[in-house]
């Protein structure tokens, strides 16, 4: 979703991060500083990380959450495109069906 100068991590790259925040004692900032990434980029990692191992904030989406809620989202929004499609094909009246 980014433009195109944004710049794309492995995952393993992500995880690597992860777990220098996670062993190192540093702060996340140092860490991303010593990597040469945004600490934004690096903090949003490691929160999405804790809330998939359930350590997240109250009420936080895993990952997997996210990917379903997504999922429905899209789902729900092409059956409600669907919805108006066939309501716009259905006659309305029976003059209207037959043409009267």
């Amino acid at each position: 979703m980014g433009n195109k100068y944004t710049k794309r991590y492995t995952e393993e790259f992500k995880r690597d991060a992860i777990a220098l925040v996670d062993s190192s004692g540093q702060t996340v900032t140092a860490i991303a500083r010593e990597l040469g990434i945004s600490s934004e980029s690096l903090r949003g990692w490691y929160r999405r990380a804790k809330a998939d191992r359930g350590e997240g904030a109250p009420g936080e989406l895993t990952s997997a959450e996210r990917e379903e809620l997504r999922r429905l989202r899209r789902e729900n929004r092409e059956q409600q495109q669907t919805i108006e499609i066939l309501k716009k094909g259905v006659p309305r009246t029976r003059e209207a069906a037959c043409g009267s």
